[in-house]
């Protein structure tokens, strides 16, 4: 009795330059796959959701594509590899406007075009930065050296941000509220020999070191130095305020469980526990980060104008006095603005790194 032709499920996805099919057919052998006229023919013989049958289909796509294609046999899909001819995002797969029955988004590959943007200049830069290497010495030994600095550099401040935070933590158990109040004259030392390390993390990602984004790296550093050195480190009356516990409480907090992920990367080591603290607690603590440095802020307001401290006057014909509080009352703004340039990266990150949720794509 000769097998009944029926279709397949396939599952698609793109990228800027080529587009992927996943083929739900096991143990297939010697399938025959062509691309004609802009439209992908396939048939083959295989086990799918109908048995063991022949199964087939044809796509047309919705710009052109290159006639040349790959595909590869696993023991329970096929997968194949189709390039554009033009590289671009198009808005579906076929040319006929409603999507056929057996297509679906493959969400194991999905990509919104913004991230597929992203994953681009990734590569685009790690090429690069392959090319380099390349032509400056033996990658092996560059790339090790490379993982043994990033390494280190993460080992020390984990270090000194434990430090920070286990004395912090065992003073508030011994002397409760009374710790508030001396916090800086306790740890600052550490915190700044951590903040002030923390500019080669920013120099990291300017040069390509880390894939790290410069903006939100140099938002984050400007942002806790602006708070440590000049909030906190310039005023003596700013320093036996409870809010510097909190501000530095936070810090501490979401740097150790940052550093031990990187050093763990850098050995290509994944501590899935360690994984979902760092992309989940920045949820609550960035927030309530931003708002002890605001609080921080708002409350040395009072003194710099009691002080006259960075206050100076326009010269003559103007003779404007300018009050420092006027430019902390503009760093207000911006630093929720970095809230938000922050918060959006690492939504992003997490996104990329959990998944997104599936939503119906054509």
């Amino acid at each position: 009795m000769e097998n009944q032709v029926l279709t397949p499920h396939v599952y698609w996805a793109q990228r800027h330059r080529e587009l992927y099919l996943r083929v739900e057919l096991s143990d297939v052998q010697n399938p025959a796959i062509s691309i004609t006229e802009n439209v992908l023919h396939f048939k083959a013989q295989g086990h799918g959701a109908k048995g063991d049958n022949v199964y087939e289909f044809h796509l047309e796509f919705l710009d052109l594509v290159k006639p040349e294609l790959v595909y590869k046999l696993t023991q329970r899909q096929v997968n194949i590899t189709v390039q554009k001819k033009v590289s671009q995002w198009w808005e579906r797969l076929t040319k006929q406007e409603k999507r056929p029955l057996f297509l679906a988004p493959d969400f194991d590959r999905w990509l919104d075009e913004s991230d597929a943007e992203m994953e681009l200049r990734a590569k685009e830069e790690e090429r690069l930065n392959k090319l380099r290497i390349e032509s400056q010495g033996s990658p092996e030994t560059l790339a090790s050296l490379k993982k043994g600095y990033l390494f280190m550099y993460n080992l020390v401040q984990f270090l000194g941000f434990s430090w920070i935070f286990v004395n912090m933590t065992v003073r508030f158990l011994i002397l409760g509220k009374e710790s508030f109040y001396d916090t800086f004259h306790t740890v600052a030392d550490m915190m700044y020999f951590c903040q002030m390390l923390a500019v080669v993390e920013a120099i990291n990602a300017a040069i390509g070191v880390t894939k790290s984004p410069v903006i939100p790296s140099l938002f984050q550093l400007l942002g806790r130095n602006f708070i440590l050195f000049i909030i906190f480190g310039t005023m003596e009356e700013m320093q036996n305020k409870a809010v510097v516990f909190f501000v530095f409480y936070i810090w501490s907090t979401a740097e150790i469980l940052r550093y031990p992920f990187y050093m763990l990367s850098c050995i290509d080591m994944d501590w899935k526990v360690l994984t979902w603290l760092r992309y989940t607690m920045w949820i609550p603590l960035y927030p309530l980060g931003c708002l002890a440095e605001a609080v921080s802020v708002i409350q040395s307001i009072p003194i710099f104008n009691e002080t006259g401290r960075f206050s100076f006057t326009l010269p003559y014909p103007v003779k404007i006095k300018v009050r420092f509080s006027f430019f902390l009352q503009i760093y207000l703004i911006i630093l929720f603005l970095g809230l938000y340039i922050n918060f959006r990266h690492l939504y992003k990150q997490r996104r990329r790194r959990f998944g997104q949720k599936k939503k119906k794509i054509h």
